[in-house]
């Protein structure tokens, strides 16, 4: 039997009853599962265990003998297996010769250039991908020059909440919840404490 390759991307799903694998692309991690393949040994052997828990005697004899049989050919029959599988989804991969790694045709593979697209990215993929950073750079650059808020804004105390319902306020004199007015005290600019109006902060003296 040839070596068998595919021996480091994939997640073996087999039981004692059959055999299953997924492989992975080395690059972007999608994949594909091979189809279910029964173990004849395991289905003997499932079928000599169930006749001996229910007559038990000779059929449990059997029943350790089918297990050791199954033990033996299991592993043989995985093999095989494991082979068949790699044909069936190898058609879906191929392997850059640059960098060795096994890649998905549809994603991954850049056809034009003969290798992965790690190795020999596509290039109008890659410019669109520039094109859009450099966007959003700009326009990050360019938020950050415009006042969003006045200086206004931030001369009287801002309420989040009611003091009469606990509503969220959204600006205006009023509660929209509870029609309450939206009683806004002054607050030392040093410290942060009530200062009822006062020149000088009661709490800490500052200046107001």
């Amino acid at each position: 039997m040839a070596p068998i390759k595919f021996t480091r991307n994939h997640n073996d799903l087999s039981t004692d009853t059959g055999f299953q694998f997924e492989f992975f692309c080395d690059r972007c991690g999608n994949g594909f599962q091979s189809k279910f393949q029964a173990s004849a040994t395991g289905m003997i052997s499932q079928g000599l265990n169930t006749a001996a828990s229910l007559l038990g005697g000779l059929f449990g004899g059997a029943a350790q003998i089918g297990e050791n049989v199954h033990s033996a050919a299991w592993h043989q029959q995985k093999d095989g297996a494991f082979a068949a599988a790699i044909d069936e989804v190898k058609p879906h991969f191929t392997q850059c010769r640059r960098c060795g790694k096994w890649v998905c045709k549809e994603v991954c593979w850049n056809t034009e250039r003969g290798m992965c697209k790690e190795c020999a990215p596509d290039l109008e993929q890659e410019y669109s991908a520039i094109q859009t950073e450099a966007a959003i750079s700009d326009a990050r650059e360019k938020a950050s020059t415009v006042d969003y808020v006045s200086a206004d804004k931030f001369k009287e105390t801002i309420v989040g909440t009611c003091a009469q319902c606990g509503a969220d306020l959204k600006g205006g004199k009023f509660c929209p919840e509870c029609g309450k007015p939206v009683k806004q005290g002054k607050f030392c600019k040093e410290c942060g404490k009530p200062t009822g109006g006062a020149k000088f902060c009661p709490e800490c003296g500052a200046k107001q």
